[in-house]
Parts: structure tokens; sequence; C-alpha cells
């Protein structure tokens, strides 16, 4: 029987791969079962009652199409998403490079300023999304 404590060496191996297993099964879902082919995804609520797409509509369709390697596709689904990825990537990185290093055993914190521009970028991107103009369809 094997016993995960703090300290053991079984536990400190389960701590460094559960995250890239969670990683890596959720990517391999979305290129097994693409979003665009399966209907067992969650819908927006906010489009589904407003008729109106929020900063996260399509996300999970162009995580899907960059997955195959479709970048325009990704961007005409979701370009905020696209373009915010990597900077997502390396973040959750870090986290995760802290986290395997036990420098930091808590959920990852985002600085004030970077959340308040993010939260600026994806107003301003939902209020141009759904203008009549169309310019991120």
């Amino acid at each position: 029987m094997i016993v995960l404590t703090r300290g053991s060496r079984v536990a400190a191996i389960v701590r460094t791969i559960v995250p890239l297993a969670i990683v890596g099964v959720v990517a391999g879902v979305l290129r097994r079962f693409p979003p665009a082919q399966y209907s067992f995804y969650p819908r927006c609520p906010i489009y589904e009652a407003f008729h109106l797409q929020c900063p996260g509509c399509g996300a999970t369709r162009a995580v899907a199409a960059l997955l195959q390697g479709r970048l325009n596709e990704a961007m005409h689904l979701n370009a905020l998403i696209t373009l915010l990825l990597p900077l997502a990537a390396a973040y959750g990185f870090g986290w995760y490079w802290r986290f395997v290093r036990r420098e930091d055993d808590g959920w990852p914190r985002m600085p004030g300023a970077p959340v308040y521009v993010v939260l600026a970028v994806a107003s301003i991107f939902t209020v141009l999304r759904n203008l009549p103009l169309r310019l991120f369809q």
C-alpha cells in the first residue's frame, strides 16, 4: 500500500504529474471531440438569454482550433482568447513551476493592475464584437 504523505517521493511525483495530466486530458478531449461537432459542451447563458456575445463566446472552439493548428479560425472565433492565451499559458507555467518547487502552495494570484487591464480590454472587445459592423466575427 502506498501512502501519500506530504514529504514522500510519491507525493512529489504526483504533485508534478497531476497538473500536466489535467491539461493533457482537456487538450485531448478538445482535439478528439471538437466543440463544433459535439453538443455536450455548455452553451453560453448570456448568448442564450440576450443574443449578445460575451468575451468568452467562442473560446472553447477557438482553443480547439488552435490545437488543430488553425490560427485564422481561432482568431475568427474569439480573437481576445486567442491573443491572451500565450500570456495565460506563460503565467500558468510560472505558477506550475513554483507549485512543483513548493514555493507557492496556494491558488494562483494575479496582481491588481493586470486584472483591471484585462477587464477593460474584455469590456471593449465585448462592445466591439456586438456592434453591427461585426469587426470580430
